[in-house]
C-alpha cells in the first residue's frame, strides 16, 4: 500500500464486471479474488498497485479511475472543494473502517480518495 497522499488503489466501476475481468486477465494476466460483490484486483507486478473491480448495476457510468490514500477523507473532500475541485460521491464507509469518496478536479477528471480503517 502506498503512504499517505500517494496513490494507493484504482477502481474500475462497470455494468459488466464478468466481461471486464475477462478482458483485463486475457490483456494484462490480472488475477481476481471475490470479496461479498467486489472483485480484488492483483497484477503481476510484486511492487505494484493493485485494485478492485465495482459491479456498477449500470446505476452510474462506466468508469476507472486512480484513488489517493489520505488521512482524513472528509477534509480531503473540504480541501478538494476549496480547490475548485468538486465532490462526486460524499464520503462513505464500510465497517471495517475504511472510508471513501469520488470528486473531481477543476479540469473534470474522476478520481477517487480513500482513507483505511
Amino acid at each position: 500500500m502506498s503512504a499517505v497522499n500517494g496513490i494507493g488503489w484504482f477502481e474500475i466501476g462497470t455494468s459488466e464486471p464478468e466481461v471486464a475481468q475477462r478482458f483485463y486477465g486475457e490483456v494484462f494476466g490480472w488475477t481476481f479474488a471475490d470479496d461479498g460483490g467486489y472483485r480484488i484486483v492483483s497484477t503481476p507486478d510484486e511492487g505494484g498497485l493493485n485494485g478492485g473491480i465495482f459491479n456498477t448495476e449500470g446505476n452510474v457510468p462506466n468508469y476507472a479511475i486512480f484513488t489517493v490514500l489520505v488521512d482524513d477523507t472528509a477534509e480531503a473532500c473540504r480541501r478538494i472543494e476549496a480547490a475548485g475541485g468538486k465532490v462526486l460521491v460524499p464520503p462513505q464507509g464500510d465497517p471495517e473502517g475504511l472510508s471513501y469518496a469520488h470528486v473531481l478536479d477543476p479540469s473534470g477528471n474522476h478520481f477517487g480518495v480513500f482513507t483505511q480503517g
